[in-house]
């Protein structure tokens, strides 16, 4: 697999990875004996980047990452975040305590002394532009709980923010051909300051699989049942952002645009051509998604004709649909 530079972490990883909230919660159950095989089919095939969360599950998807590595000579770069087992709404939760209890706790969740990175998970805006966070996040590198820091964020203007300040490696964020604005100003503005970019929701939570269409249901405990309106957290979680009936009839024309190639490949394929991307990071909840998400990697980029063609199909079924702030 092709591999690129994570921003200033000085660690290089292949181009696809895997996001595990799956395998923590909220899309379902997904017991351990998937959960293993998941990782391992993922490991097994080149991916060289994991994304986990303190609160996928509370724990348990670093906890199963701990378990699926283990056994193995070679450790992939396993990237987690912190911050949203405080209340997501209150800046004032994150302290030089909170944090280094929450970075001291996936520590022993992964079972490891130093993680890798450590990214802030979504905090309010105002936490982006705290500089004593920073500072907090610096002591840790400083004392080597941590070897490097980044930022998740829901808007364009949150990262922008986060680019001010120096130590911040990567950027996570939503980017699929249906959330096309970080393309105008974060990636050209990380690139510039050699930061890395992590791609999440790259299939728009499934829609751009083409495998959905309205009569879908989800369960109880999936987030793209209890979501849809943002009702548990920033709705540009789920689905990107868009109404559930207009993602899907305009996953529809983006099928017609992939023709006999799989949607899911190319849709993770058009993330991973645009300039600025380091790695995207699907989720699978089984072994065949992770092998398809992974073949995605060696698909042929998408030609000049068919990159108009996505472009004309946001500007005229979703960018309307589109919250301003993203």
């Amino acid at each position: 697999m092709e591999t690129r530079p994570l921003g200033r972490t000085g660690a290089e990883v292949g181009v696809v990875g895997l996001g595990t909230w799956q395998l923590g919660g909220d899309w379902g159950d997904v017991d351990d004996e998937r959960a293993l095989a998941v990782l391992e089919a993922a490991l097994d095939d080149g991916v060289t980047l994991l994304d986990t969360a303190d609160v996928y599950g509370d724990g348990r998807s670093e906890e199963r990452i701990r378990k699926a590595l283990a056994a193995r000579s070679e450790r992939p770069f396993v990237a987690t975040k912190a911050g949203r087992r405080a209340d997501p709404f209150e800046a004032a939760q994150y302290t030089p305590e909170n944090l280094r209890a929450w970075v001291d706790r996936s520590r022993r969740n992964l079972g490891v002394d130093t993680l890798d990175l450590v990214q802030l998970h979504c905090p309010p805006t105002a936490v982006y532009s705290d500089q004593r966070v920073y500072d907090a996040l610096d002591s840790l590198v400083e004392d080597g709980a941590i070897a490097a820091y980044g930022v998740s964020v829901e808007t364009v203007a949150e990262g922008l923010t986060a680019l001010e300040h120096p130590g911040v490696a990567t950027i996570q964020v939503i980017l699929n051909v249906f959330r096309r604005k970080p393309l105008e100003e974060l990636l050209p503005a990380a690139a510039a300051r050699s930061v890395g970019i992590l791609a999440r929701v790259p299939l728009a939570s499934g829609l751009l699989s083409g495998k959905y269409d309205e009569s879908t249901t989800f369960g109880a405990d999936d987030h793209r049942n209890f979501n849809r309106n943002g009702d548990a957290f920033d709705v540009g979680e789920t689905f990107a952002g868009v109404p559930y009936e207009v993602g899907v009839a305009a996953a529809r024309e983006f099928t017609a645009v992939c023709g006999d190639r799989s949607p899911a490949q190319v849709a993770l394929r058009w993330v991973v051509q645009q300039p600025g991307v380091t790695c995207v990071i699907p989720g699978a909840r089984s072994v065949e998604q992770v092998r398809s998400n992974v073949a995605a990697a060696d698909l042929a980029p998408l030609t000049d004709a068919e990159l108009a063609d996505l472009e004309r199909l946001y500007d005229e079924r979703i960018r309307q649909h589109v919250h301003d702030r993203w």
